[in-house]
Order: C-alpha cells, then sequence, then structure tokens
C-alpha cells in the first residue's frame, strides 16, 4: 500500500522512467476512460478485485503514459457504492484526490486493502495481481488462494485404515535421527511411534494424514495415496543426456538422505592451504543442498503430477518441485517476504522438529552459506507450475572466506545484505541504492541506511558523486585484500574510458538519430546514473556532444555544426 508522499515521489520520477517502469505488485498506474462512465467505473471495479486478490495495493488514475488526470466531476462516495455492489465479497476501497499541476488538476487514488480472497464481481468474474500484471483468476490461482488462506490444505486430509498398518519403522528412526541432529527435544523424540506422530499433530481421530505419511510412511501407501509423488536424481552430462539417474517413492526423511549422498558422493572437494593446515571445501555448501531439499519437499504441490527433480550438471546443480510460487512471493521479493505454506500441516510438524522455521530463515541460509565463499547465491526461478533453485559451481575465495571468519571474531556480523553488496563490488566498479535494493530485495530507503552503514560504521565502503547520482566503491585496501591481483582504480579508469571511446564511436556512426540513456546503457551496461556521469565527461571534453529533449525523450546527439 503506497501513501500519497510515495505516490507523489513515484509521479517525479516520470520524467525519466515510464509508468510501466514504476509499477509493482501494489502499485499501478492507469489512465481514466473517457469514452464512457460505465467502462471507467468498470475499470475501477475490476482494478479493486485485482489488487485485493493479490494482497491489496493502490492504483493512481489519470496518469499513465502522461498525466491527464480525471474528470474534476467524480464523486467517490458513488463509486466507492458502485465497488461494494458489484464485488463478492463485497470491497469497500479508500479513494482519494491528488492535485497535480497537468491535466485536470487532479489524480483519483484508490487504496485497497487486502483480505480473505478469491474476490470475484457478482458474475464470478474476477483477476489477481501478479508482479505488475492483472492475470484472470483462474481455477488454479484459486485452489492457490484457498491453500494460501488455509482453506485447503492437502496435507491436512485424513487416510483410512490404522496409522500403524502405514507407518514405516525405518522412516521413523531416519526422521528422528535427523531431528537429533538439529536438537529437536528429546521428550518429543523418546515417545512411542503414534504418541511422537500425534503430539506433531500428523494424526487426527485415530487416523493418519497425508502429512504423517509424507513423514513416515511406508513406501506402498505413498504410491497409493500420492499417485502423483515421485523424486529424481538424474547426473548430467550435458543438457540432454545423463550418465546416472535413480528414482524414489519413498517417505520424506529416507529421500532427503538418499538424495544428499547422491549428491555429495559428486560433489567435488577442494582443499585449500593456509599456514600448515589444510581445510576442505566442498563444490555446493551441504547446508545450502540441505535448505534447498527441504523447500522443494515442504513446498511442492502434490496434488500435480511431477518429480521433485534433482538435476547434478557439471557446472551447476538444479533442484526443483511441482508447484509454483503462492501469496505473493516471487523471486525478487522471496528473501524477505513473510513465509507462507502451501501444505500448512507438513510444515508445522517439521518446524516441531526443527527441521524447517516459520522465519522465511531457510533462504537466508542458503545465500549466507554461499556468499562467505566467495560464490554467486542461488538463482531462484518460476517455471509455470514449478519452482527451480540453481546453485552454480563457483570458485571457492580463501581471502573473503578468511574475512568472513575475521570480521566474526570482531563481533561484526555481516548479513546476507552485506555480504551481496560486498560480492557485487568484486566484480563491479560501483554501486548505488537503486542497484543494492534490486539485488538486496529492499526498499531505496533500507538501501540507502545498509550503504550509510557499511561507509561509516564498517569502513568498507567510499561515497562519490552527490544527490541521485551518488554511488559507492570498495575502499582500495579492501579490494586489494579480498579480490585477484590487481589495481582496482586503473582497471575502473580503463573500463570507462573503453565505454567513453565506444559511446563517442556510436554516436559519430549516428549522428542524426543520436543515442538514448536506455541505448547508452545497452551498450555500455552501465545503470542511469552512471550513463549521465559517463556523458557529462563526454560533453565536457567534447563539444560536438549536444544534449536535446527532456525526459524519457532526451537524447545525445553528434552535432556537425558544432
Amino acid at each position: 500500500m503506497k501513501s500519497i508522499t510515495e505516490i507523489k515521489k513515484l509521479l517525479d520520477k516520470l520524467e525519466d522512467h515510464t509508468a510501466d517502469e514504476l509499477e509493482d505488485q501494489d502499485i499501478d498506474f492507469k489512465k481514466w476512460i473517457t469514452r464512457s462512465r460505465h467502462d471507467a467505473i468498470s475499470q475501477v471495479i475490476e482494478m479493486a478485485i485485482c489488487m485485493a486478490n493479490g494482497g491489496g495495493g493502490t492504483v493512481v488514475f489519470g496518469g499513465k503514459k502522461a498525466i491527464i488526470g480525471v474528470p474534476l466531476d467524480i464523486d467517490v462516495n458513488k463509486l466507492k457504492k458502485a465497488v461494494y455492489d458489484a464485488t463478492d465479497p463485497k470491497l469497500t476501497p479508500i479513494f482519494e484526490f491528488l492535485e497535480v499541476p497537468e491535466g485536470t488538476g487532479r489524480l483519483l487514488v484508490m487504496h485497497v486493502y487486502g483480505g480473505l480472497p478469491p474476490y470475484t464481481d457478482t458474475r464470478g468474474r474476477g483477476k489477481i495481481r501478479i508482479g505488475k500484471d492483472c492475470v484472470p483468476l483462474t481455477g488454479t490461482m484459486r485452489r492457490r488462494i484457498m491453500i494460501e488462506t488455509g482453506e485447503s490444505d492437502y496435507t491436512a486430509e485424513q487416510l483410512p485404515g490404522r496409522p500403524k498398518e502405514l507407518i514405516s519403522s525405518r522412516a521413523l528412526e531416519e526422521l528422528k535421527e535427523i531431528a537429533r541432529k538439529e536438537r529437536a527435544p528429546e521428550e518429543l523424540l523418546t515417545l512411542n511411534d503414534i504418541d511422537f506422530l500425534a503430539s506433531l499433530g500428523v494424526i487426527h481421530n485415530k487416523k493418519l494424514t497425508r502429512a504423517g505419511l509424507l513423514l513416515a510412511g511406508k513406501e506402498s501407501a505413498i504410491r497409493k495415496y500420492f499417485p502423483g509423488y515421485i523424486w529424481t536424481y538424474l547426473r548430467m552430462k550435458n543438457d540432454i543426456d545423463y550418465d546416472d539417474r535413480l528414482d524414489g517413492f519413498q517417505a520424506l526423511p529416507l529421500a532427503l538422505s538418499r538424495l544428499i549422498d547422491r549428491i555429495m558422493a559428486n560433489n567435488p572437494i577442494q582443499t585449500i592451504k593456509q599456514g600448515l593446515l589444510h581445510f576442505e571445501y566442498r563444490t555446493y555448501s551441504e547446508i545450502a543442498i540441505r535448505e534447498a531439499l527441504m523447500n522443494a519437499f515442504c513446498h511442492a504441490d502434490y496434488r500435480l503430477s511431477g518429480p521433485i527433480m534433482v538435476k547434478h550438471f557439471p557446472n551447476k546443480l538444479e533442484i526443483s518441485n511441482p508447484g509454483g510460487f503462492i501469496g505473493g512471493i516471487t523471486p525478487d521479493n522471496i528473501l524477505h517476504h513473510e513465509p507462507v505454506a502451501r501444505n500448512p500441516l507438513l510444515v508445522d510438524a517439521l518446524t516441531r522438529l526443527r527441521l524447517v522455521n516459520r522465519a522465511n530463515l531457510g533462504i537466508q541460509r542458503m545465500y549466507h552459506s554461499l556468499l562467505i565463499e566467495g560464490k554467486e547465491p542461488p538463482l531462484i526461478e518460476e517455471q509455470g507450475e514449478a519452482v527451480k533453485v540453481t546453485f552454480l559451481a563457483g570458485k571457492f575465495s580463501l581471502p573473503f572466506r578468511t574475512f568472513f571468519e575475521e570480521e566474526s571474531k570482531k563481533g561484526r556480523i555481516l548479513t546476507v545484505d552485506h555480504l551481496l553488496i560486498l560480492q557485487y563490488l568484486l566484480r563491479h566498479p560501483e554501486i548505488d541504492t537503486a542497484t543494492v535494493a534490486q539485488i538486496c530485495q529492499r526498499k531505496e530507503l533500507e538501501a540507502r541506511e545498509i550503504l550509510s552503514q557499511m561507509e561509516r560504521e564498517f569502513d568498507y565502503l567510499e561515497r562519490g558523486g552527490t544527490g541521485k547520482g551518488t554511488y559507492w566503491t570498495l575502499r582500495y585496501d579492501l579490494y586489494r585484500k579480498l579480490s585477484l591481483p590487481g589495481h582496482p582504480e586503473r582497471d575502473r579508469r580503463i573500463d570507462w574510458e573503453a565505454a567513453k571511446t565506444r559511446v563517442l564511436s556510436v554516436l559519430k556512426q549516428r549522428y542524426e538519430k543520436g543515442l538514448s540513456n536506455a541505448e547508452i546503457r545497452q551498450l555500455t551496461h552501465y545503470d542511469r546514473h552512471q550513463v549521465f556521469r559517463l556523458m557529462k565527461e563526454l560533453m565536457k571534453e567534447n563539444p560536438e556532444i549536444k544534449l536535446t529533449g527532456k525526459g524519457r525523450y532526451a537524447r545525445y546527439v553528434w552535432s556537425l555544426n558544432a
């Protein structure tokens, strides 16, 4: 939900951005439909339903490609009644006007609070906000919402038959052993099998639930009551061929054990000599592997027919599960989003055993275990009705791992945010708040605070530029300590001069059309503020370069008449 102050700040950016670039899960810009009042009201109703199903948000009417405003005779009370009358369950958005200097002089802002979806119109039609789009509320989407709101938990369904006939003693033994290593309460682990499962909540009314079957069931029972369940390990030679395969239908603890054993058997060890000691590090962190596998089993949609898949390539490891993201989680907000369980009963039982947690720490642990070794963070993607996590086989960095240990001994706790920024600056010459907000999945205000802390308290960074052009670089001595041999300032200057030469060459070839900021970004791989500084230098050195137009229509041209 955006405040009026936040919306004003977004409107200020329309000079350099399109409305589409400023939109997000909880904010949308719409042109007011002027052809008919009926169509305009229908759009308001549609957007209210869309935002409510997506968890709530704000819609600004009257500005899209340009700020035109809304008619001055709009009656917000009538609009509120129209939305209320046309929605099921009933929605009561909050409307307010925002004064602007352009167009009619005002915009209409609609705030929609998330409630208990799904919401539709009175004919049963509806949409849901997914990222920047309002997509149809299909049957699959409705099912996701029901799972998210707790109205439907497939793993909570009770199974016929006596629990003892469905339980595998081997699976139970493995489950307790894993839980013991995670320091689960001993009084829980010493209970007999039935009492143990009952205390986890997976036996109800003397009936075993699907969650209980996943945790401790016999393979034959799992095949019967989970017809789509299977896990598969493939050791890939390349993108299309594999030389080793393992399939299984066992309960979660047995599956987890077998998959980890298989992965670790093909997880090369790198021996690092440090003084008189030799340390061994795996290509893929075991912590990251375990967390990714637990996520895959916890959040899989077991109603879909598809495997929990592990593909082990020579240069990467992929772990995927059937079932896309739910509850507004996306790859762009997963680091800090509140956890949402597709299978609440299963997750609750694993939480009691301390095998997972409800604070979304699993993703943080994955990132952290890779970043402290100087490796890339995991790549998390949603591919249709599946989620895939990819670990790249990057090289271990002894300087960075040593630095992390030294800082820890000083009592300085480096978070995932700090590690992401440091790793970025080892690969790029500078960083700004917009980039930090993107890679750390934070708001720009939070990003600025993190950068300021790393500059003032930790003394890791140096600040450059002013205002919107402010940027940060890694301190020279720290860069030398953490990176490969080389001179960072020299390397950065060479890259900078090479970019200027490249842009200058293209400008001379395209002297009639010129180049926009966006086109220069494609040429140089710099961000908008870096391009602004680059072109400022070029214009100072080359009077032939002129800036024409304003805002997003601005272009740099090579003037033959200069």
